[in-house]
This record gives structure tokens, sequence and C-alpha cells, in this order.
């Protein structure tokens, strides 16, 4: 079933499609966004097109009771996600300080949302509504569906399903778990008997009623051991594949269970094409925007999802844990029907911002067997090295960018989510560099080697120093040919686990030699369920169970960050501080290899040295200072030379 303009997400909307009670009342974080790439319009659109009838209730006012009031009660379910991104994330930055803006809300407005979402509304709507089913879902709950670290209150958490007084977890994308949930409902089978869904996590008081499963160690064990976590999250990472993946279960007291359901399979082509081809208005509903366009919808309005999944596993990073490493991809005719849609919009200036996903370049599974046997439990297809099975090939993905560039009214088509440049060197077919070099970037190509120290590198999940060192090369070497002035931006992160102050300044180090200094650093993010984060909390690596060094102290921390902006002027004090802790004060002084003056001079300045800011030999561009800056402090740089001289002169 498909219907005409949005979802609804008023009364009037719903009295005007004849529905006195809705099927299900869908409370989100987000301003509604009638678009594929916001997760709770997908799963209204599907839920509409197998015949159920959704209502948004976007950003109730959860202070008070009457706001979740607005529809009555659902026939069958409350839907809850706190939206596109975990709250807490969205609200908070590194260094637990108060963002100023919120993406997902008209007019960038903060504080339309309220800390930890999915327990507030959850428990909101149980204060009014006793009995009535409720169902979390999203990125916020997926990663909280066990035990786990909260880097926020820095302390060891249950399941969210019990903190938000939640019946069921559908995690993970949440498609196929959220239909069969419907399906089961309507046909009078209670919620608290909906225990055999996959994707989905529920709880129990019966021990005897789980079966066939792994019993993970219990939380109260957990929290006075960091041990048995590391060994847990170990566990729970093996079986986070939906074809390997085993049932697991956390016990909370004698009477009270969380039982994780195996991961929902894997999308087909097919089931892809069918979800994005759903009647989305590609819109921010009009009762959204009397405070303004939101901003993230600005971000992604001419964009292509094109796949999901990503058998990268950074271990930093929450999308192994939640989307899973199979490549789930649209075909190319979904795509171009997408993208030819897009060019009749009035705002459309020939530009596709991005065609990709969590990593733009994977458009197929990572080998063969991927589908048939899952993702190895015991290796990763990418780390340490390629995996001999591992089939790097960009060919269909270079037929869908040359379609696309082809479409009428089309200018140019960039990437932006990222490619993985370890996997673009696995690829026999060097073909796809050409084409990405001539066609796909603007300037800037910004790349994720995260780090330089292979130590640190090893931790992260990432590949040797080497490798991004020849992608560099083969950058550089390809935009020569092209005669194109082209520079690589690669994002750093300070302060990850297994980085010392030593790694630190071998990163400094190597931002020198690269005459570059990086705008912004990311220091490291605790976001429940990574591997890192288990490696933040513990102390130990769980794929090894080995000790990791974990830099948590802010002072600390703020000297890894210092370093890597080491020619900051506001940097001094801590970069001095940093190098004479390590024992690197040969770093200080006059040389060309000297990060500091001995005193006085501004950080990175070096004495007979003029360094080209605008590029270097690894084809990196400087994010520091714009040429007209540099040119600036050069002359001033020779003046003051010459005045020094006719001083002397005098004398």
């Amino acid at each position: 079933m498909k219907q005409q303009g949005f979802l609804p997400a008023t009364k009037e909307e719903l009295r005007e499609r004849g529905i006195t009670q809705p099927d299900f009342v869908y409370v989100i974080g987000d301003a509604y966004v009638d678009h594929p790439s916001f997760g709770p319009a997908i799963i209204g659109r599907v839920l509409e097109s197998h015949g159920y009838s959704v209502a948004i209730l976007a950003q109730p006012d959860w202070k008070d009771p009457k706001s979740i009031q607005v529809y009555g009660e659902p026939r069958l379910a409350f839907l809850v996600s706190s939206g596109n991104m975990d709250s807490m994330v969205n609200h908070y930055s590194v260094s637990k300080k108060r963002r100023k803006t919120d993406a997902f809300t008209p007019g960038g407005v903060m504080g339309k949302r309220p800390d930890r979402a999915d327990m507030v509304y959850s428990n909101l709507i149980r204060h009014v509504y006793k009995h009535v089913p409720i169902i979390l879902g999203g990125i916020e709950a997926s990663l909280r569906r066990m035990a786990h670290y909260d880097y926020w209150a820095d302390g060891f958490k249950r399941s969210l399903l019990l903190d938000s007084g939640a019946d069921l977890i559908s995690y993970g994308m949440g498609e196929r778990s959220i239909v069969e949930i419907a399906d089961a409902l309507a046909s009078g089978i209670s919620i608290r008997d909906l225990t055999f869904v996959n994707g989905t996590v529920y709880k129990t008081s019966h021990k005897e009623d789980i079966y066939d499963a792994i019993f993970l160690p219990d939380y109260e064990s957990m929290k006075a051991d960091k041990t048995l976590y590391a060994k847990s999250f170990g566990i729970q990472q093996k079986n986070a594949d939906p074809i390997r993946g085993k049932r697991m279960a956390e016990q909370y007291s004698e009477h009270l269970f969380i039982v994780q359901n195996p991961p929902a399979k894997p999308l087909s082509q097919e089931e892809m094409d069918e979800i994005y081809d759903l009647p989305f208005q590609r819109a921010v509903h009009p009762s959204c925007l009397t405070q303004g366009e939101v901003p993230a919808f600005s971000e992604i309005k001419f964009s292509l999802a094109s796949c999901r999944g990503c058998f990268g596993a950074c271990s930093f990073c929450a999308l192994t844990f939640h989307q899973g490493r199979i490549i789930q991809a649209r075909s190319h005719e979904s795509l171009l029907r997408e993208a030819r849609a897009m060019t009749k919009d009035k705002d459309f200036k020939g530009y596709i911002h991005d065609v990709g996903g969590p990593t733009a370049d994977f458009r197929q599974p990572a080998c063969d067997k991927q589908l048939k046997a899952g993702a190895c439990p015991e290796r990763q297809c990418l780390f340490p090295k390629p995996c001999p099975n591992l089939k790097a090939d960009h060919s269909d993905y270079i037929s869908l960018l040359r379609k696309l560039r082809a479409i009428p009214g089309v200018k140019k088509v960039f990437i932006r989510s990222g490619i993985r440049f370890d996997y673009v060197l696995a690829d026999p077919n060097q073909s796809f560099l050409k084409e990405l070099c001539e066609y796909h970037v603007s300037g800037q190509l910004k790349v994720a080697p995260e780090h330089v120290s292979d130590a640190v590198l090893s931790k992260m999940g990432k590949p040797n120093r080497s490798v991004y060192e020849e992608f560099c090369r083969r950058y550089k070497k390809m935009n020569e040919t092209l005669q194109k002035k082209q520079y690589l931006v690669p994002y750093l992160m300070s302060s990850h686990p297994g980085s010392t102050l030593k790694e630190a300044v071998e990163l400094a180090e190597y931002c020198r030699d690269l005459g570059y200094m990086p705008e912004q650093v990311q220091d490291f993010y605790p976001t429940p369920s990574t591997m890192s984060t288990c490696m933040y909390y513990t102390g130990l690596d769980p794929r090894t169970m080995e000790k990791v060094y974990v830099p948590k102290n802010p002072h600390e921390k703020a000297m890894q960050r210092a370093l890597i902006q080491y020619r900051d002027p506001k940097n001094r004090e801590l970069v001095q501080e940093a190098l004479e802790k390590c024992g690197r004060r040969d770093l200080i002084g006059y040389g060309p290899k000297c990060l500091l003056r001995p005193e006085g001079g501004r950080p990175g300045e070096r004495s007979g040295q003029k360094t080209d800011f605008r590029k270097n030999s690894s084809g990196n561009r400087a994010g520091g200072r714009t040429e007209r800056t540099e040119t600036n402090v050069r002359k001033n740089a020779g003046a003051k030379k010459k005045t020094i001289r006719n001083v002397h002169k005098k004398k």
C-alpha cells in the first residue's frame, strides 16, 4: 500500500486519512524529515507499505505528559527513537561540553530533545500508558542493547531495555524485524511472547525459557571485574553476524535476563530497491519548518545512499555493531531513478554531493562466501592486511558513477562519505583511482589514516602507515598525470587507546614533514559498544585480552591534541610540556626538524627555512593558513630581518 504525501504528523492529517486510532505512534527526537537517509522515515514507510498506519510525533515536550497523548493510545504499539544520532553525542562534545546547535532540529536549535532521549521518551509513555507495548529502535537503542560502558556517566550501565521500561529493542537497521513484530502484534500475540524475532532484544524472568543461547558473564560480575566485560564484548563481536551469530543472554538477577536474538538477515538488492522506491517526499514536514530549515537535511538532500554495512570494521566505529560487515547495495536503476528525480528539484544546481554509505567504494560483500557462511568471526577482511579471499573490485562502482555523470542536468558527482584507501590499493585494476581524480574530486580528497604510529593503528584496526604513504604516492602521481592540482586532507585522531605521548609526538613529526597542520583534530570519543570504547573502559584489547595504554587524563589528552596542531601559538605551552615529558627536547630549537623555537618564537617557526603551505611531497594540502596569509608572514619576516640588519649597521 503506497500513500501519497507525508506520513501523518498532526491530528488534522490523521483525520484527513480517516484514521481514528493509528496502529503505531512513532516518537522521534529529530524533526520529521521524510527522506530515506533518516531511519524513522524508512521504518514508517516500510510499515505503511505493509498496510499499517503510522502517526509521527516529532520532538514532543518531554516535560509535559500531555505532549505524548496527541494521538491517544495506538492500536498496536509506541515506537521510540532518539533519531538519526545518539542524543548524548548530539548534545555533548568529547570534552562533555554542551554543543550549541542540533543539526537535526529546525533552525539548528538546541534543547528540543532530552539527554538519553530513548529512556526519557519511553518512561514518559509508560507513565501515561501503563500497558501499551513500547518498542525502541535506532542507533541509540541499538548500541545500548546489552550492558555497556557509558562515557558521559563514566560508569557501567545495564541494558537500555531495563532502564527505559520498554518491552523490546529492534536493533540494527530494523526493516525486517519491525514488520515481523507488527504482524505478530496484529495477530494477537502478546508483546511478552515476542521472543523469536531476529534482530530484537527482549527481557524475561524465566531462564528455562531461554533456548540455544550463549550465556555471557552476568551484569554484577562484569561491573565488579572489567576483565569479564572485555571477554563478554569479544564474544558479542564474534556473534554480530546475521548468519553465524548466536543468541546471547545476560543475567541481572535471579529472575531477570536480557536476551539478544541473532541479527536480522541482510536485505537483498531487490528489497533495498523496494524500500528506496517508497513514496518518500524527500523534504522536511511543513509542521517542522516554523523555526527554519533542518541543517542535517540540507547536507544530504542531494546525496545518494548506495550501500549499507562496512567490512572495514574500524575499532572506533559503531557501524559494525549496528549495520554489520556484510555489504548491501542498491541497483544502478534504483539510484539512477532517484538521481533523475533529484535533477527536477528547483534547488538542484547540478551537483550530486555524495554516492556512498559507511564506505563509499564498498558495493559488494568482501568475498563470495559471506552471503552463505557469513563474515569470519576470527579474522577481518582488510586488517591487518587484506584477506586472500577479498574481492577488491571497483568496476561496478565505476560503472554507476559514469551513468550518474551522464544524466542531463548533472554537472559533477562528488564522493563525500569517504573511500577506503587500502581497498583502493588492493584492487589490481587501478582505473578507479584515475576516475576518482579525474571526475570526483574538487581540489581536496578527504581520507582517514587516523594516525601514523603502527602501534596505535593496530588498536584502531587500520592499515600500517606504509599503506597510507603508498596511497599518497599513487594519488600524487595520478594527479600529475592528469595535470590536476588536487590534495589529500587526512583525518587524524588523538588520544585513541594505545597512544602515549611518544606516539603523539610521532604524529606531530609526520605533520611537520608534510608541512601540514590540520584545522581540526578529533579526540577519541568513547561511544557505546565499540571495540575502542571497550579498550578505553577496561584497559584491555578484547580481541587478544592484552593490556592497552589508555590516555584518560584531560591534561594529557590536551597535550596529545596540541601536538598535532603544534604550529598554533595557543598550543605552545602544551607542546613544550609534552616534548619535555617524553624526553624530546631535541625538537625544541632552531633546526629544520624542530617543532618549537626555544623562546618567544611561534610554534613551528624554523630558522632559515621556507615552507610551501599549499602542497607537499605527498600531495597534502595544509589546513592551517591560506596562501595569502603565508605570503604576508614571509613579507613581514623579511621586513624584520632587514630592520635588524640596519640596526646592526648603525651600531
